[in-house]
């Protein structure tokens, strides 16, 4: 095909619309199908009683009526109507039909399914009508979502991973199945026994984030079931992925199944997040190239495709109808499969304005931060942006309202090490003057006067691991273990107590700083991938969750939980204002690998106040403040956080003059390293020893130690310390 197109803006101003009814809407006695190709000379619709892979006719096509089987057997020409939009109306229900489209332009004719399509057969390749209401579960449309907590806490998981394990407990026909979230799995507690939903519902994390559920490529959906893909390969975007589906070929039943998963996840009392990869198609000829060829891709001044998603092309956000479908798109899956959260993949190749405009219309329908919204602040290369935008890079973060927030790299990189270079250690696993930066990372980098500086915390995803990259757990053992190079599958299973010391600091340490939480699924209980660390294509038993494995690092499974809970309630910590990292004070590097700092943990009165509208340049919403007014405030105010990461132990004084001091029982400061956040500086402890307990140490979280005088953070450890409310009185 040769390319004619050139967009300007012009053709925005022209054929831009607005209507909310592209694709089908089905009724009880007629469908309405519409299509926007403004390029288009004619648009024929084809419908069919099969879906375009089983050539065969599916349950619902075999109950249609004769006029719709006289219908299939030639094509059906639209009128258009304006700005580009073609429309045919049919009389009858066409529930479970399948269609797509005939489009002739100047240069070609082609045949194309639906972008704006909600259901589709197996591997995509048609679309299918489809009367949502018949593929609600049960009492879906009264359902809500659990309440909100004081604290944001993201669990990332991927639909096959979480019960492809034959130790999940799923039966066979359910593994790695949306199905398989409707049931328990193994019964117990979490580290014992425990698995699927019966564990997720005892760890307490607010939300699930899923990786790509909707429709996707490159697999095929009718194959074998070793097949695995992550699933950054969109194909249909407001269509769920069939391989999870117990039946690819219905296209109601993937629909039905993913609902059921995320109902599930709700009785569980917990949130869903999905992740959306706007920014690239799976193929250069998508339906959306097919239709109306040359808008919706970014393309250089020579014709050529851009590729700042390394997946050979990137869509062009900031184009009128390619902003309105990604925020319809985005509504849609809110709307329509109450999904709580979105996660932008490669966010820097969309704009600040696109991203702000979702938030506002989320917020406007489902109330200020009601709805997550996160993602990466960074792009695979450069790309051709619309004059007049933004890209959504952590560059660019103050024209990003603060509930718009992005995954730290930062944080992420100064707790374990570089996830680029493989040997590089952070600061839990022997990495060397990066005790400043880690401060910095305390308040969600707020302090970071000479760098990147955020508009609020609440622009920060804190993490140390996800699915991109080594595991946390890989990238320890990769760093710490002097013959990482000749480890076998069971040199990665076995939890050696070195690894697993840094582990938990590494947690301890992100559980600790201001922002938002996140991490991958396993991570508390050692998750490997056996060193592979860009498994997006890997076999299933790479990727998958090792049940067994929970119970082999139960103790790490309890550090997690006992972290979890104790974030709750420490709104010191969960302060997401813009002055919330004023609350850190006191910050101290007393030698090599040991630092200590002070929370103030009072409630404030800013974080009573009723819920606010989030505006660009303003303060973030008040929405997760509302837990306090509630009277679930812990009842410590003030926090004393130390993180050891040397060999030695670290004594940390608390009677009121005594200074904070090194394994000796002395100052320190001949080892500090050559920064300037306070060296060697006495601790201000203007209370009795007696009002202070550990909440957390190197061998268990959310635990009540009571301590006097003198405390011992050992070597490779952390501690969290707590003085009592009004326990002077």
């Amino acid at each position: 095909m040769v390319l004619m197109f050139i967009y300007n803006k012009k053709f925005d101003k022209q054929y831009e619309y607005q209507g909310q009814d592209l694709g089908v809407v089905c009724g009880k006695d007629r469908t309405v199908f519409k299509l926007w190709a403004p390029l288009a000379e004619s648009v024929e619709l084809c419908l069919y009683n099969y879906d375009g892979d089983a050539e065969q006719e599916t349950g619902l096509a075999k109950s249609g009526t004769a006029s719709l089987r006289e219908m299939a057997k030639s094509p059906l020409l639209m009128k258009k109507g304006e700005r580009g939009v073609w429309q045919l109306e049919l009389s009858g229900y066409l529930h479970g039909t399948y269609y797509d489209y005939r489009v002739r332009t100047k240069d070609a004719v082609v045949q194309s399914a639906d972008p704006y399509a909600r259901a589709c057969g197996c591997n995509g390749r048609r679309s299918m009508v489809v009367d949502l209401r018949q593929t609600d579960p049960e009492g879906f449309l009264l359902e809500k979502a659990p309440e909100r907590k004081a604290e944001t806490i993201i669990y990332e998981l991927h639909v096959k991973d979480f019960s492809y394990d034959p130790d999940s407990g799923i039966p066979d026909e359910f593994r790695g199945k949306y199905k398989a979230f409707t049931l328990p799995g193994k019964t117990g507690e979490a580290g014992s026994g425990a698995t699927c939903m019966a564990y997720l519902k005892q760890l307490g994390v607010t939300h699930v984030h899923l990786l790509p559920v909707f429709d996707f490529g490159w697999l095929d959906e009718a194959g074998d079931d070793r097949q695995f893909n992550w699933g950054y390969d969109p194909v249909n975007f407001n269509v769920p992925e069939g391989s999870f589906a117990t039946d690819a070929a219905d296209g109601a039943v993937r629909i039905r199944e993913c609902k059921e998963m995320i109902q599930a996840l709700h009785r569980a009392g917990i949130r869903v997040v999905m992740d959306v990869v706007y920014n690239h198609m799976y193929e250069k000829d998508s339906w959306f190239e097919r239709i109306v060829p040359g808008y919706y891709y970014r393309r250089w001044e020579n014709g050529e495709l851009s590729d700042g998603s390394a997946c050979g092309n990137d869509m062009a956000a900031g184009r009128a109808m390619v902003d309105n479908y990604i925020v319809d798109s985005v509504l849609y899956w809110a709307r329509e499969y109450h999904i709580d959260g979105f996660r932008f993949d490669l966010m820097g190749l969309l704009t600040t304005d696109l991203m702000n405009r979702i938030r506002r219309e989320l917020d406007a329908e489902y109330g200020p931060g009601e709805k997550l919204l996160y993602g990466e602040p960074w792009r695979a290369a450069v790309s051709p942006m619309e004059e007049g935008t933004r890209a959504a890079l952590k560059a660019n973060a103050a024209y990003l309202q603060d509930s718009v927030a992005f995954f730290s790299d930062d944080t992420r990189d100064v707790i374990k090490g570089d996830v680029f270079i493989a040997r590089e250690p952070g600061f839990v696993n022997g990495g060397r003057g990066l005790e400043k930066r880690l401060l910095h990372a305390v308040t969600g980098w707020r302090d970071n006067w000479a760098g990147f500086r955020p508009n609020s915390c609440s622009q920060i995803i804190n993490y140390i691991s996800a699915h991109d990259n080594y595991t946390l757990w890989d990238k320890l053992l990769i760093t710490m273990e002097a013959d990482a190079d000749a480890m076998g599958e069971e040199d990665y299973l076995e939890p050696k107590p070195e690894v697993l010391a840094a582990n938990k600091l590494a947690a301890l340490i992100c559980f600790t700083c201001q922002g938002n939480l996140f991490f991958q699924a396993g991570e508390e209980f050692g998750r490997t991938k056996f060193g592979d660390d860009n498994s997006y294509r890997s076999a299933p038993e790479i990727n998958m969750l090792r049940w067994k494995q929970a119970e082999r690092f139960k103790e790490l499974v309890e550090y997690y939980k006992g972290l979890i809970s104790l974030r709750q309630k420490l709104p010191g910590l969960c302060d997401k204002s813009r002055d919330a990292w004023m609350r850190i004070q006191d910050q101290a590097v007393h030698r090599a690998g040991v630092v200590s700092f002070r929370v103030d943990n009072r409630i404030r009165t800013q974080q009573v106040r009723a819920a606010a509208d989030s505006v660009a340049g303003k303060e973030a919403p008040g929405c997760r403040q509302r837990i306090w007014e509630e009277g679930h405030e812990g009842p410590w105010d003030e926090l004393l956080i130390c993180y050891n990461a040397s060999e030695e132990s670290f004594f940390l004084e608390l009677s009121g003059s005594s200074k904070a001091s090194g394994a000796s029982g002395k100052s320190d400061d001949s080892k500090a390293p050559d920064v300037s956040v306070d060296q060697g500086k006495a601790y201000p402890c203007e209370r009795l020893a007696s009002e202070w307990e550990i909440l957390a140490d190197d061998t268990c979280a959310d635990c009540r130690k009571p301590v006097a005088g003198k405390t011992e953070v050992k070597g490779y450890g952390g501690m969290i310390l707590g003085r009592r409310k009004n326990s002077s009185n």
